[in-house]
């Protein structure tokens, strides 16, 4: 059983925190939701689902986790410029540990400069952000490069949620 962090403010693309979430906690993974404040209410961008976050940001240790998910929306604008959020992506990835954006999660992965080097996709509003990153970018409802798996809209949760799994089994 993988555990998985979930990385989450307000804000957020509804579909595209509960499908991953439910779908990786029906397969028998364990999933924490970690929010700028322990305790913080998230809610969806369309007040269709809110999550309480499990651990605060300052309390997250990457080593705890095999896996990172970032939902969309405009919960990772929120996320990258938080310290304690970049350091513990940049802390998961350092250790090989399977990180995951939807939409504009990318922007979480920019800000810890994980980037560079591999091929990815996003919501076509940051796709300029993610090349000069110095990602490859695709067009593709999902990217697989080595421990990064990147996805553009909530379309493509299907096959982001299916490449995340492959993974965690």
């Amino acid at each position: 059983m993988a555990k998985v962090a979930f990385l989450l403010a307000s804000n957020f693309e509804d579909s595209e925190m509960k499908n991953p979430y439910e779908a990786i906690k029906e397969a028998g993974h364990q999933a924490v939701i970690i929010g700028l404040e322990k305790g913080a209410e998230c809610k969806g961008k369309k007040g269709t689902v809110s999550y309480t976050a499990e651990i605060g940001a300052k309390d997250a240790k990457a080593d705890e986790f095999d896996a990172v998910v970032i939902p969309g929306g405009s919960s990772p604008e929120a996320l990258r410029v938080n310290d304690d959020i970049v350091r513990f992506v940049k802390e998961a990835n350092e250790q090989g540990k399977l990180i995951a954006g939807i939409c504009h999660g990318p922007q979480v992965m920019i800000s810890a400069d994980i980037l560079k080097g591999k091929a990815a996709t996003c919501y076509i509003g940051i796709r300029d952000d993610v090349k000069l990153a110095g990602a490859d970018y695709r067009d593709e409802e999902v990217v697989v490069s080595e421990n990064i798996i990147t996805s553009r809209t909530p379309k493509d949760e299907p096959a982001f949620i299916r490449e995340i799994l492959a993974k965690l089994n």
